[in-house]
């Protein structure tokens, strides 16, 4: 990734005057930064940019919304440290690097040690599953290269996340082979041991065939003693180093009992040449069958990357011709044909047609598209051509921005992770110190032969600890959880949010475009105090163009027929409406601040019952009314219902009127409603039930409510992959419906039940096996584990692990049975 220096500029920007605003402005700087933040304050339209362009690249991109610098020394957020040119963005790793050489989850903590010890490195994030780090701050990759091989790892800096996931995809792959061979030729030839090894036990074939035991050994185990003396060597152990002093002990107890029979007593004299053999096949055969599920838990990443087209149809001179997709710029018009996806991100200019969204939003329905209306890339025309022009090209795209985020969100760690990483951090180190316990204990304790009771139970208990299935519960799930996500058209933004969604008690809605619609329409309309009708209309029409509230596209809609007023000192009232001059158009509220005489409209105002109004006032005259209905969307009495089946109660959050938030309420059977609210007042209705200890929910549009979507425990926008709904919320609903809440709380609490599973059984693996193998049960039994089926049960643990992970690809939304 780019190490470009990122830049923070302070701009005053009254042309910014509400969230849409907010959500253009961000949208011009993603045509040349894909990574440009905004962090705003609407109220004193002031803004801060963290972006890699500089002051004056980012007044000129945001050239129409006339931004003037400013110097101020109070930053957005006054508690936090006045930015540099070197802060961090906590959510945008700078770095990411793919890892080689890391076998369990021990490994995870000598990665992260090696990188953090690296000058600049401010954070660093290592996951197993998908082995690749996530650093964050100002540093070269070389550096951090040479701090993993000095480590005994490697690594590379990914430039191209789909070109690394198809390497990736490929090692697999080949790995997947090798221990395959591996495990095929070391189970042959140790079952022939085994069926033959009577008959040659004492005979003058014994010496060769140890020998020849050795060369398979290091044959098909070479990658075991390489990583595991490597480890040693810097002062670590690892599931390498268990496997590698386990099965060499074995081997040099039986070489030297060959040799030098006499040392030991005659019932001391058996040799383990199958079973060093059969260890090394076992292992190689469990991680053969990981390796091939890990393979699967990629699916939905790749469904991702293969929606991304090479080509696109250039029109130029009406000459039109194909071009690679990286030479297509912002402003390029380009053909689309039936059957074809969506090269780039853009604008239709002509011709109509329905698209195929589903891979991106899980909409199986198509979607109608007409001239003035946005194409996403990766979409699919299903009939008629159109002509679009290129608005977002690059990583700027949706798409793009949309793969980048799952990537990230698949690499997070949820906080029930920690105890595992804990453990497995000293995982190896306790368990060899087990062994050697063990084996002192049988040799001093145990009855004959003591030491071949010692070699056999210290060798289980070094083969049959598993760190790899520590190692791999938690992240394997996040991995799956996140990418079943994207297929239903859910973007997770980290790991912690599909933890916090599982015990969600309260969710709060906005009604607007959430509840609703979001396409208001004026259904009456009325004058008062003898206004003049067609006046009235060019008054409002000239204030609401200045505006990019819904409502003010239904009025503009309304009025489009009369000729717009001039207007002078216009103000925005965030929560209210809008001032130019002497005139007032907005709420009731607004009305009342104003001093509005509304006696002649009480009447028409009580017939209104389940509309929104807004009304006209010049001075302290009302002048007129528009009655604004928004159509509650068809599917959110459904998806209440699966809210409340799931064990969470619903408040409604609306700066509307009482009797429409009232009727919404009652027809949606919701369980609360709070009405005429400013925006800070459904951030305290928000931190009141937090107070409480609940955990609270909260979903908006991603513009108007990213305030309380920060607040939130967990945040959910529906705004349909907007770049504003992508940077304040937890998850982006990608679908405008409410299901997606209700689906993403059962995919949550299915994939912590999930990782729950893994780590009890990870933990309970351990815990039982290793007491086993140090011959706990031998009083009871008069037998011993043997190392092979220690070797058996060790690989195929971790492989049972990663299989449970991947039910979690065929999840279905249904309702979850209680809270997590």
């Amino acid at each position: 990734m780019s190490q470009t220096p990122r830049h923070f500029t302070a701009i005053f920007a009254p042309a910014i005057k509400c969230g849409n605003c907010l959500k253009s402005a961000t949208e011009l700087l993603h045509q040349q930064d894909p990574q440009a933040h905004i962090d705003a304050d609407l109220d004193s339209k002031k803004f801060v940019i963290n972006s890699i362009l500089d002051q004056d690249q980012v007044c000129a991109a945001l050239a129409k919304y006339e931004p003037e610098p400013w110097q101020g020394q109070e930053y957005i957020n006054p508690g936090a440290s006045q930015p540099t040119e070197t802060s961090v963005n906590p959510s945008q790793p700078d770095l990411q690097m793919t890892l080689q050489g890391m076998s369990c989850g021990a490994c995870v903590n000598a990665v992260e040690k090696a990188l953090s010890g690296v000058d600049g490195v401010q954070k660093v994030q290592v996951n197993f599953a998908s082995h690749q780090a996530d650093i964050y701050g100002q540093v070269d990759g070389a550096r951090l290269k040479q701090a993993l091989q000095q480590a005994g790892y490697d690594g590379a800096v990914i430039t191209d996340p789909a070109k690394a996931l198809a390497e990736q995809q490929q090692q697999l792959q080949t790995e997947y082979q090798r221990r395959r061979w591996y495990a095929a030729i070391g189970i042959l030839m140790g079952a022939g041991l085994m069926l033959f090894g009577m008959d040659l036990q004492g005979s003058p074939w014994q010496a060769p065939i140890g020998w020849a035991t050795l060369g398979l050994m290091v044959v098909t185990g070479s990658h075991f003693y390489r990583n595991g003396f490597k480890a040693l060597i810097g002062g670590r152990a690892n599931m390498d180093t268990l496997i590698a002093i386990g099965t060499l002990s074995a081997w040099l107890y039986s070489i030297v009992v060959t040799y030098l029979p006499e040392l030991f007593p005659e019932a001391a004299r058996a040799v383990y040449f199958e079973a060093a053999v059969m260890i090394v096949a076992l292992v190689n055969l469990g991680q053969a069958l990981e390796l091939r599920a890990r393979s699967k838990t990629q699916a939905s990443l790749n469904s991702l990357l293969d929606l991304r087209v090479s080509t696109a149809r250039l029109v130029r001179e009406k000459i039109e011709t194909d071009v690679p997709v990286a030479q297509v710029q912002v402003g390029d018009l380009l053909r689309l044909r039936p059957g074809e996806r969506v090269a780039v991100d853009g604008e239709v200019v002509s011709g109509a047609s329905y698209l195929d969204e589903s891979m991106l939003t899980g909409e199986p329905m198509p979607v109608g598209k007409q001239v003035g209306e946005s194409l996403a890339a990766g979409t699919i025309n299903q009939q008629g051509s159109l002509l679009y022009r290129a608005t977002r090209v690059g990583q700027a795209t949706a798409l793009a921005r949309i793969i980048e985020l799952v990537r990230q969100a698949q690499n997070s760690k949820p906080a029930i992770s920690r105890l595992a990483d804990q453990v497995a951090a000293i995982f190896v180190p306790v368990v060899m110190v087990i062994a050697l316990i063990t084996a002192v204990v049988w040799f001093y304790l145990g009855p004959e032969p003591a030491i071949t009771h010692a070699l056999v139970s210290a060798v289980s208990v070094l083969i049959i600890a598993c760190p790899c299935a520590l190692g791999l519960a938690t992240p394997i799930s996040v991995m799956l959880g996140v990418g079943k996500a994207a297929q239903m058209g859910i973007l997770v933004r980290n790991a912690d949010a599909l933890q916090v969604a599982s015990k969600v008690d309260w969710v709060l809605l906005d009604k607007t475009g959430t509840l609703t619609e979001g396409k208001p329409t004026v259904v009456d309309f009325a004058c008062f105090n003898n206004a003049d009708k067609d006046a009235v209309k060019g008054q409002a029409k000239a204030m609401e163009q200045a505006s990019e509230h819904p409502l003010a596209k239904a009025i503009l809609h309304y009025c489009e027929a009369v000729e717009g007023a001039q207007i002078t000192d216009f103000r925005a009232h965030q929560g209210l409406g809008l001032t130019a001059g002497q005139w007032a158009l907005g709420n009731e509220r607004l009305m009342q601040q104003q001093g509005v005489d509304m006696t002649e409209a009480k009447d028409w105002i009580a017939s209104q019952s389940g509309h929104t109004l807004v009304l006209l006032a010049q001075g302290e005259v009302l002048q007129a009314g528009f009655a604004i209905a928004d159509p509650v969307r068809a599917d959110s009495a459904a998806a209440i219902a699966r809210l409340h089946k799931a064990g969470a109660q619903v408040m409604m959050l609306t700066g509307d009127n009482q009797d429409t938030a009232s009727k919404v309420a009652a027809d949606l059977n919701i369980d609360q409603y709070r009405a005429g609210l400013m925006p800070d007042d459904k951030l305290q209705v928000l931190t009141d039930l937090q107070a409480q200890g609940y955990t609270v929910a909260m979903v908006g549009d991603g513009i108007n409510d990213a305030p309380a979507l920060s607040q939130a425990n967990i945040g959910f926008a529906i705004g349909g992959g907007t770049d504003v709904a992508l940077e304040s919320a937890d998850m982006c609903l990608l679908r405008d419906s409410l299901h997606g809440v209700a689906d993403a709380i059962e995919l949550s609490y299915a994939t912590l039940k999930n990782i729950r599973q893994n780590l009890w059984g990870a933990f309970g693996y351990n815990t039982l096996g290793i007491p086993i193998a140090a011959g706990v049960f031998y009083p009871l039994t008069g037998m011993l584990l043997s190392p092979m089926v220690a070797g058996l049960a060790m690989s195929l643990s971790s492989f049972t692990v990663v299989t449970n992970a991947n039910r979690l690809r065929f999840f279905k939304a249904q309702s979850r049975p209680h809270k997590a």
